[in-house]
């Protein structure tokens, strides 16, 4: 079995906090760090209390510290540049053998190829929201922008992160409408049933409650859905009698509503079982969650779908937006 191992950032442990902050932290996104258990977010007081001396920027430092902070800032740089390649070492390959089903994306890809805006909302729970990655900038959805923005450059792409870990689909349908719905996305990736597994929750129930969302979502109009099934993981697998039930359901509502599924199951076993890849390769020690080259590679085959649809509608093969077609990812 093979030793090779995804970068990790543990180095980065070395480095201030105020260097990482400063370079990790987008500022226009506030989110839960990913290594730490999803809470709400504290309200923000109208009148913010004057920033505090260790609050105030660099300039404000003496000659040395600006010294020291600037070498930090450089490393910090520098592990960035090289984590940017994440698939330096183990390589994101699709799975091998068979064709894996997953919808046609006419509504975005026409939008994409049109030049137009686009938003995709990532709909789940902690897989979504990312926890187990190192930094905000690893979980799938930003991984997913990243890619989109590098191939359309020049286009306006939105990838809003809705996902709440430790919810499943009960919790979902509640902040629905306000999370999904009303941001009137064109595509929208909902990865669910993993929680409900973990719960020993009826698959049925986890299945009618997602067929009921997608007919909501739907109903409003010009939106491409993919649903996303369980991970391969141990903790999933010590539950492998509800977990097979889970996908086979999730499949059957996805071909009944004529949307798309990501077999991530599938893909994640083929990564172990077929490519070799130890499973602490792909999963973080909690045995669930996935790490920044599971993300990373889930992200990137989710981003290959949707290149490929604009391909198809740039080479004017017109796909209606209620069939499903199946081709290898």
């Amino acid at each position: 079995m093979s030793s090779l191992r995804p970068f990790c950032l543990t180095s980065w442990l070395a480095v201030p906090a105020t260097a990482v902050l400063l370079l990790l932290t987008p500022a226009s996104h506030a989110q839960t760090p990913a290594a730490q258990p999803a809470t709400p977010a504290p309200a923000q007081s109208p009148d913010p209390a004057p920033a505090t001396p260790s609050q105030t920027t660099v300039a404000a430092r003496s000659p040395e510290q600006r010294g020291v902070t600037s070498r930090a800032i450089d490393k910090v740089k520098e592990v960035a540049k090289s984590a940017a390649d994440i698939f330096s070492r183990v390589p994101c390959l699709p799975p091998k053998g068979g064709s894996k089903a997953m919808g046609s994306l006419p509504h975005v890809a026409s939008k994409l190829a049109a030049g137009q805006p686009v938003v995709i909302v990532a709909f789940g729970s902690s897989s979504t929201q990312g926890f187990g990655a190192s930094s905000p900038e690893f979980n799938y959805p930003n991984r997913l922008a990243a890619q989109l923005r590098r191939h359309y450059p020049t286009a306006d792409i939105s990838v809003i992160n809705a996902g709440v870990g430790g919810e499943d689909a009960p919790e979902m349908m509640k902040r629905l409408q306000t999370q999904v719905i009303d941001r009137h996305p064109d595509l929208v990736i909902w990865q669910v049933g993993t929680n409900a597994v973990l719960r020993n929750l009826d698959p049925a129930d986890t299945a009618k409650l997602v067929e009921d969302g997608i007919s909501r979502i739907q109903a409003a109009g010009g939106t491409d859905i993919v649903l996303v099934d369980p991970q391969y993981s141990p903790a999933v697998n010590q539950r492998k009698e509800s977990a097979g039930k889970m996908i086979k359901l999730l499949g059957n509502v996805a071909e009944l509503r004529k949307v798309g599924i990501f077999p991530r199951f599938e893909v994640m076993r083929d990564w172990h079982e077929n490519q070799s890849i130890p499973v602490e390769g792909f999963v973080i020690a909690d045995g669930l969650h996935m790490n920044d080259w599971g993300y990373a590679c889930f992200a990137q085959l989710l981003g290959d779908d949707i290149i490929r649809s604009v391909g198809q509608i740039k080479l004017g093969v017109s796909v209606p937006a209620d069939v499903r077609t199946y081709r290898p990812m």
